[in-house]
Formats: structure tokens, C-alpha cells, sequence
């Protein structure tokens, strides 16, 4: 078996805001397996600043893992484990590499496309003006889920947003999520969550910085709005350390990014944790190209949490592989009669 890396930039097509900045790139690297004439692909994605295995010798970790490849999928990712975002590209790669057809990892009714997956439409930071924009459009688009990045404008604006929705639709109507990515002050927050659970919000996700638990942990246990964590998962890495820390925060919801917690293997350990301990959760892509988010959208799938679904990235980039996944009302479909757009030779070396 053959095992080569491929560095890939994705461009946005506008720029991007979070709490913790704009975005205009997204770095991801791709793991190609061939073996007796069959291919495979994984996609190892990171973003800078956030990904535990934003570290130095990634890509010496990287070189380390296709030179091991024979070492086989279950002993790499043990040795892995410091690097989930890597742990997510070899299983994916080995799965696409055992299928029958390199990009249809899990076959079920939403391959055949018969069934789809419920999506959050996704709202970016920015000017007043382009978020409530965003929102009209989305809106019109069909979704029924709405999610708005908040914490990087002024806490006044986001919350005129709301109230502009909420002018419009009841919470039978639309649902929403606002994602804080950790922006608000510890000692602030509380009074922020009061004021936002006015909206009848669905959730807030990560209103404070991880690292905070005592501090997460209080929140939980009086918030009148349903929190979800979701970088307080980063960095965890053993079923131990995972079950401690649900154990002393106990959120209500769990947010779960494969190439952020070790891939399939990672994600269902969460999952299976967090159900023994009634705690919700859902799953996002981590702005991967269309390889990984097929791959993440497949497995979603078999889970079967009707829940509506972090999913709907694939249209972000100018770069992107076109693909069979498509938006439509709110959902995510797997359109057979639409094909990859992905060319093995500007890759196999």
C-alpha cells in the first residue's frame, strides 16, 4: 500500500467572521491511499489557532503516518491520538479505500437519496446589515434552523438580530442557535444568557472560553438557556478525560466536530458518553472541503438524530470539488445524478 499527503488552501468566497476573527483561507491536507490499483482519500482538516494539532511538527506527523500506513487504521489511531484532525483522514482514507466506489463511504437511504439530513443555515459575523441579509436569505432558502455567530459586534446589534426574527417567526417556526465561540466575559455572561433567552433560543454554544470549568459548570446548572459545548471538547482526548469532564460541567448539549475529536471512532465515544449521561448532541463539519464533509454527512446519517445538523458549508469556497450534496429547504440531499468533480491526477504522484 501507497500512502501520499497533499497540502490544499480552499478560498472563501466572501470573508468569513467569528468572534476570533475573519477568514479568508482554510488550509487542509489530503491522505491518498492506492493498493493493488484501488484508491483512497481522507481529508485532514485544522484551523489555525483553534485545532489542538495546530502545532509545529504536524506536518512531520503527517509524513510519519503514510510512511506507517501499514501499521493498519486501529494502531494509527492510537498513535494518533495527540492529533484528531489526523485520526479523521486515515479512517476516512481506509474506509474510502475499502469501498467500492472511493467517495461512498457509508451507503443508507440518504446515498440513495432517498432521505436527507436536516441542516442549520449558518449566519456569519459582520456589519448589522449583512447579517440581517444573511438571515433573510437563509430564511428564504427554507431553513427552519437558523445559526448566528455572535460575540464580535456589539451585544446590543446582535441582539436587535433576534428581535428581527423573532418579528417574523415564532420559535415553532424557526429555530434558533447563537454560537459565542467562548467571546463572552466569564463574570458577564450569566446576564448575557439572561437577556438572550428572551428570544427563545434553541441554545447558545460555548458562551465562555474553555479552560473555564468551574466557572462552565455553574453556568450549566443555572442557565435558563440551553448551553453547548463545543471547543471544551478539544484537547480531550482519553474516554476517561471525556467522562470527567461531562461529569463536571454537565452541559445540556454537546456539539461534535469529527476532525476535532478523533474522527468516527472519537465522535461515537462522545456520543455513547453523553447519551449514558442524558446529555443532547449534534454534529458540525469543521470547514472542510466537500471530501470531508461527504464523509462526515455519510456517517451523520447513520446516527440517526433527527435534530437539525451542522452541515451546510460546502458552498463557502471558490475552490471547493463539486459533489452530490446539495441544499434544498433546509436539508442536505445526496443527489446521485450530480458527480464528483475531483481529478485524481492533480494529486497521485
Amino acid at each position: 500500500m501507497k500512502a501520499t499527503y497533499h497540502h490544499y488552501q480552499l478560498h472563501f468566497k466572501q470573508p468569513s467572521g467569528t468572534s476570533r476573527g475573519v477568514m479568508t483561507e482554510k488550509e487542509t491536507w489530503f491522505i491518498l491511499l492506492e493498493n493493488d490499483g484501488k484508491k483512497g482519500i481522507g481529508e485532514c482538516g485544522i484551523l489555525r489557532g483553534l485545532s489542538c494539532d495546530d502545532r509545529p511538527d504536524y506536518e512531520e506527523k503527517l509524513q510519519w503516518t503514510c510512511a506507517n500506513i501499514h501499521l493498519g487504521k486501529a494502531v494509527l489511531w492510537e498513535a494518533l491520538l495527540e492529533f484528531p484532525s489526523l485520526q479523521f483522514g486515515v479512517e476516512m482514507a481506509f474506509q474510502s479505500l475499502e469501498s467500492e466506489n472511493p467517495f461512498l463511504l457509508f451507503p443508507s437511504p440518504f446515498t440513495n437519496g432517498e432521505k436527507s439530513i436536516l441542516i442549520n443555515g449558518l449566519v456569519w459575523m459582520g456589519k448589522a446589515t449583512f447579517m440581517k441579509q444573511q438571515i433573510e436569505e437563509k430564511l428564504a432558502e427554507g431553513f427552519r434552523c437558523i445559526k448566528l455567530k455572535i460575540g464580535a459586534i456589539d451585544f446590543d446589534t446582535e441582539l436587535q438580530l433576534l428581535r428581527f426574527i423573532r418579528a417574523h417567526f415564532t420559535e415553532e417556526q424557526v429555530e434558533i442557535r447563537v454560537d459565542a465561540n467562548g467571546a463572552f466575559d466569564v463574570n458577564k455572561a450569566l446576564d448575557k444568557i439572561n437577556q438572550l433567552a428572551g428570544f427563545k433560543l434553541h441554545s447558545i454554544e460555548q458562551p465562555i472560553s474553555k479552560n473555564n470549568a468551574d466557572r462552565m459548570a455553574e453556568l450549566c446548572k443555572v442557565t435558563p438557556l440551553p448551553i453547548a459545548l463545543d471547543e471544551e471538547l478539544i484537547g480531550i482526548f482519553t474516554l476517561a478525560q471525556k467522562e470527567a469532564l461531562l461529569q463536571k460541567i454537565q452541559p445540556q448539549y454537546i456539539i461534535l466536530k469529527p476532525s476535532f475529536v478523533g474522527g468516527f471512532r472519537g465522535t461515537q465515544e462522545w456520543i455513547s458518553l453523553a447519551e449514558k449521561h442524558g446529555i443532547g448532541w449534534w454534529i458540525t463539519s469543521a470547514l472542510e472541503s466537500n471530501i470531508g464533509l461527504n464523509a462526515i454527512a455519510q456517517f451523520t446519517f447513520l446516527q440517526q438524530n433527527s435534530m437539525p445538523q451542522g452541515l451546510g458549508t460546502g458552498a463557502l469556497y471558490t475552490n471547493n470539488f463539486d459533489c452530490p450534496l446539495t441544499v434544498l429547504d433546509g436539508q442536505l440531499w445526496y443527489k446521485n445524478e450530480l458527480h464528483w468533480d475531483f481529478n485524481w491526477n492533480d494529486f497521485l504522484v
